[in-house]
């Protein structure tokens, strides 16, 4: 499995990105997954559901199966969070792993940035980031090493992904 990742600050558009690039990287026949790391508490149960009542009486681990999607939960009851290796062991087989967040981690990123947020831009100080997905003219040219995107050409953002992690052939 081949992964990359998408970063920027909350509010940046690395969502929407993603919902952009998925159909198109898709719809070239990849199998696709996608981690989102969250900074803040999170939960995808509801109180007095079964699964919610089994997070709260102890377990460890739930998983929540159907015909349709199953997922599994797990609660790290005070133990520290996991590695972006360990989240990626636990992917069934697939094609690519596009991330979003994990800033820091040590795989050829994505920086959706824009101006009009405000903030740094991150990679002058990331050495992992390898393009700069923008959606306005850049204050300062960015080093020869890094690629500029249009941030509203998902095609084209698609196409660099393949590319970097030399899925050329499929494509072209």
């Amino acid at each position: 499995m081949k992964v990359f990742g998408i970063a920027g600050y909350s509010g940046s558009g690395k969502t929407t990105l993603l919902e952009k690039l998925l159909p198109r990287i898709t719809a070239l026949g990849f199998r696709v997954s996608v981690i989102k790391h969250a900074h803040h508490t999170f939960d995808i149960d509801k109180p007095g559901k079964d699964s919610y009542r089994h997070r709260e009486a102890g377990a460890s681990e739930v998983l929540l199966a159907s015909s349709k999607r199953w997922v599994m939960m797990n609660e790290l009851r005070g133990t520290p969070e996991p590695t972006l290796d360990e989240y990626l062991a636990h992917f069934s087989p697939c094609d690519l792993i596009l991330v979003e967040g994990f800033k820091e981690d040590a795989i050829p990123k994505l920086e959706v940035y824009r101006p009009a947020n405000g903030k740094p831009p991150l990679w002058p100080e990331n050495p992992h980031i390898v393009a700069v997905a923008c959606d306005a003219p850049l204050q300062s040219p960015l080093p020869a090493h890094l690629q500029l995107l249009d941030l509203n050409d998902a095609d084209a953002v698609a196409r660099f992904i393949l590319q970097t992690l030399k899925f050329e052939a499929e494509c072209a």
